[in-house]
């Protein structure tokens, strides 16, 4: 136990000054005036690098056994450790949140994603200030702090100007930090952010950008200048890719590198990288396969197209790892270069969770599809592949592979990311590279640890308390423990040894190796579909010291220890605030609850406002909604007057050739265009354009617990100055979401481009030529309410 004087367990240090005296003239001045001094790190604080990567399954990456080839993660191992019983929670959020702050995922009210954060305790998206960062203790003992990726942890409806910020990464301890606060990206036109400010990406796709790449080379640069000028001062770096998570887009020289190499299928897969497995000894000799994952097809029940269609898919995830990799390795040889690289603390944890399921049966070549609950065509796939075969992986698609391989990616366990209960959703591969703190070389370690272990563990080799107060905040106590105790003990008693899991009602403890178990929801599990009650489930029983892939169920021998392990796994979700357990996915979106406001009915946007969230405005979804945009400009001002979302789903109000038009995009399967029978004048004048939809929905009810009025089309008409001018059908409309990146913006079309109206050949973002001055947005019952009352600061003059 520290010693509660420590100035260490009170952070920030105040740099108080001691009593002293001070001459009248400094000429006069004999003794040494005190200064106020900084907390500095203990002399031989290395480096702290932390690379996370997303959605990359156990039996992926060939550090592991998998088909991934990941050099840089290989060579790593070699000259350090392999942790074999690593574990996450299931989901990237959830993973995120107990990594920083070393306390389980609940407990900080991050069950879930944040975007679907319902206001519960457990599930509110607000880390609780009694929850401090690691970036926040480590910058207060004196290390730079600079985070570079994914973030995912700051609430949607706070990413607006607006703030609050202090969920946003430079407030949560972190001097710097350079990527995006969302869930996914577009490899190519990510929505990016510095500091608290949003920033476009420095090159387009034509000119050759790519996020893993800027990246790793803003993390280079930013790593290189602290070493330069901070005099000997540590950094903890934190390198959180957006891969390789969907989508799979990866630069055209690389989407060949596996042709052919998965023909084999999924269910060999799992027998080659459980073979290579063994051989590594990653996993026991004695380690079965763990049972197929019940709902997902056996490679030889699929079609042949779907089999030549499955492999491509596969093929561009492997290249996705293997560049991300080769990022990775351009850092490490930087870090080499600079002579850094030994006195570096490397933890390099190949995933945040097990590999994704969601891209369905078939796949997808956009992963917005499954979110809103839209089935994919394997023939839309075959087409595509057969009619622009190089494309696949590039800006045009946003893909994910079948969820058969996300099975094969988590060899040899069973089920995948979402399913908490079972090892295939929550076990990740790890390495930790540390030559000058490390002696053992080319190891393994099979000591159980999870991911609420690397804010303790970091801490206790740096040789710095958990701090008691942060902020003068009272801290929680952590759930984690540090894995330093076998770093160089291969065979010392394992010391954490207690772990509930939780994710959708896929639920699980872990205990001295044995694990009780229910599996409640599969991720391909259909929005519109009733679940179990959750007393319905059936729970299973492993012990997972002689049957380490949880393939022999033993409930039914051991009944009284499964009750017991019940029970422990009732207590810990009591004193975590898991409860009240929630399955809903989709139907979460958006929802209001708890700190969570309540999304607007209707907003009025200036010119300057721009890279907002769904939370952030009304939602146009599901209901009859009115778009009006007040301009001053003539037939040759072309441009986006206001649009939300991309390529990939959204829609555009905007001015093309003089003629104002309107553009949906129905998940990149099909777009509806209405436009103006007329283009406006050719003298520039102040214009008001107007969008309404009609919702066939509006005044149905829904049939049970399912989605019957989501979804519909309507009827859309285009007003110009107040007459009609156009008019048109939309016959289905996004249920869920338009994008989980790409925003609403006035005056452009940030990231990928609604429509092919205005993309290749057109500048960027299609900046609106004249001026934008008010966009109004109206959704449901606010579309009903007089003019007059909805619009009067809208119209040009008033």
């Amino acid at each position: 136990m520290h010693d509660r004087t420590d100035p260490r367990r009170h952070l920030p240090h105040p740099g108080s000054l001691p009593p002293y005296d001070a001459a009248t003239d400094v000429r006069d001045q004999v003794d040494k005036l005190p200064v106020r001094d900084r907390l500095q790190p203990p002399a031989t604080a290395p480096n702290v690098l932390v690379i996370l990567l997303d959605d990359m399954g156990f039996g992926a990456s060939s550090t592991f056994g998998g088909p991934c080839r990941m050099p840089t993660a290989d060579a790593l191992a070699a000259d350090g450790l392999r942790f074999t019983r690593f574990h996450t929670t299931a989901m990237c959020s959830p993973t995120r949140a107990a990594l920083m702050t070393g306390r389980n995922h609940h407990r900080v009210g991050v069950g879930t994603v944040v975007e679907i954060s319902t206001g519960t305790p457990g599930h509110s998206g607000m880390r609780p200030r009694s929850a401090g960062t690691l970036a926040q203790v480590l910058q207060g003992n004196g290390y730079a702090t600079g985070a570079f990726g994914k973030w995912h942890q700051t609430p949607p409806w706070e990413q607006t100007a607006a703030g609050p910020f202090d969920r946003w990464p430079t407030h949560e301890g972190f001097d710097h930090f350079y990527g995006f606060l969302g869930g996914e990206a577009s490899q190519y036109e990510p929505t990016l952010v510095r500091g608290t400010t949003f920033v476009d990406p420095p090159r387009s796709a034509e000119e050759g950008y790519h996020l893993s790449e800027d990246l790793v080379d803003e993390a280079i640069s930013w790593t290189g200048q602290v070493s330069r000028h901070g005099r000997g001062k540590p950094w903890f770096c934190y390198l959180a890719f957006g891969a390789t998570h969907a989508p799979f887009q990866v630069p055209e020289e690389w989407r060949d590198r596996y042709r052919g190499e998965f023909a084999h299928g999924w269910d060999r897969q799992r027998e080659i990288t459980l073979a290579r497995q063994r051989e590594l000894g990653v996993v026991p000799d004695d380690a079965e396969l763990a049972p197929w994952t019940p709902g997902v097809p056996h490679w030889d029940e699929i079609p042949a197209q779907e089999r030549e269609t499955g492999q491509r898919l596969m093929e561009l995830y492997a290249a996705f790892a293997e560049h991300t990799d080769a990022q990775v390795g351009r850092l490490v040889d930087a870090l080499r270069e600079r002579g850094e690289l030994d006195d570096t603390l490397v933890l390099f944890i190949l995933g945040d969770n097990g590999a994704s399921a969601e891209g369905t049966m078939v796949g997808t070549l956009n992963e917005h599809l499954p979110f809103n609950g839209i089935a994919e065509s394997a023939d839309r796939i075959a087409t595509f592949l057969a009619e622009r075969p190089r494309d696949l992986g590039g800006p045009d698609t946003y893909p994910h592979y079948p969820a058969g391989w996300a099975v094969a990616m988590d060899t040899p366990y069973q089920w995948t990311k979402q399913v908490a209960s079972h090892y295939g959703g929550t076990r990740n591969g790890m390495v930790v590279h540390w030559p000058a703190g490390i002696a053992a070389r080319g190891e393994v370690r099979h000591q159980w640890h999870h991911v609420n272990d690397v804010m303790p563990t970091v801490l206790d080799l740096i040789g710095l308390p958990v701090p008691a107060t942060l902020d003068g905040v009272e801290q929680d106590d952590l759930d984690g423990v540090s894995f330093g105790y076998c770093l160089d003990s291969p065979e010392a008693a394992e010391k954490h040894t207690t772990q509930y899991f939780e994710m959708f009602g896929n639920r699980g403890i872990y205990r001295d190796g044995w694990t009780a178990v229910a599996p409640h929801k599969a991720p391909w599990h259909p929005a519109s579909q009733e679940t179990p009650r959750f007393d319905e489930d059936t729970w299973e029983l492993y012990d997972t010291v002689t049957d380490w892939t949880q393939a022999r169920d033993l409930a039914a021998e051991r009944p009284e220890l499964l009750a017991e392990l019940q029970a422990l796994f009732d207590a810990e979700a009591r004193r975590n605030r898991v409860y009240p357990l929630d399955d809903k996915l989709i139907r979460r979106f958006g929802a209001g609850g708890g700190a969570r406001p309540e999304r607007p009915a209707s907003i009025v946007l200036g010119p300057d406002d721009g890279r907002l969230r769904e939370d952030a405005v009304p939602d146009l979804k599901n209901c009859s909604s009115r778009i009006t945009a007040t301009f001053t400009g003539g037939r040759a001002d072309d441009g986006v007057l206001v649009a939300q979302g991309g390529r990939f789903g959204g829609w555009s109000l905007y001015v093309k050739d003089g003629v104002p038009s309107w553009a949906y995009s129905y998940a990149a399967i099909e777009w509806t265009h209405v436009r103006a029978a007329a283009p406006l004048p050719q003298e520039a004048a102040d214009h008001v354009v107007e969008l309404e939809f009609a919702y066939d929905g509006d005044g149905l009810e829904p049939d049970g617990p399912g989605t019957d009025r989501l979804g519909l089309g309507g009827d859309v008409t285009l007003l110009v100055d107040g007459e009609v001018a156009g008019r048109g059908r939309l016959e289905r409309s996004l249920v869920a979401m338009f994008s989980m990146d790409q925003t609403l913006d006035v005056g452009i079309d940030r990231g990928t481009p609604v429509t092919a109206d205005y993309g290749a050949g057109h500048r960027r973002g299609f900046a609106y030529a004249g001026s934008v001055h008010r966009v109004a947005l109206e959704a449901g019952e606010a579309v009903a309410l007089p003019l007059p009352d909805r619009l009067a600061s809208v119209i040009v003059g008033q």
